[in-house]
């Protein structure tokens, strides 16, 4: 790992003096993220479309092998047929089927046995299969 970014799912930066570039790694950079992200209490609406459209469309390079991953246990709204439509646009395939970004997905489980919860874990599911990601789904805290 060469560069990391913090975006939440509406595509805002964690730390917005590094906004549209990368903030170079190091193990104190990924201490101040984990402490940060204890705080860190931006507005949601539980879709990743505006976190994963941001990401591709700033930090894709084609010399660079860039993975995105979303983290999340909701998705309260919306299609995840449209999502997955929506992303495979901006997230367009070479002439080999790769994608210009893998997106990954980690699922937490705070919201086992509801349909939000399924919900997400279908949405991420898909979408990773689609991008040439993985699906991690936690099985507890």
């Amino acid at each position: 790992v060469k560069g990391i970014q913090v975006l939440n799912d509406e595509g805002e930066y964690m730390f917005s003096s590094y906004s549209g570039r990368w903030i170079p790694d190091s193990p104190s950079i990924r201490k101040n993220i984990t402490s940060r992200l204890q705080y860190w209490n931006p507005y949601s609406d539980s879709s990743p479309v505006e976190g994963i459209t941001e990401a591709i469309n700033t930090f894709y390079a084609g010399d660079k092998h860039i993975s995105i991953y979303v983290f999340g246990d909701d998705f309260p709204r919306g299609s995840v047929e449209a999502v997955c439509r929506y992303v495979a646009r901006i997230n367009k395939a070479d002439r080999f089927g790769n994608r210009l970004v893998r997106i990954h997905g980690i699922g937490f489980p705070t919201q086992i046995g509801t349909a939000n919860g399924a919900k997400f874990a279908h949405l991420m599911r898909k979408l990773s299969e689609q991008n040439g990601g993985t699906f991690v789904a936690l099985p507890h805290l």
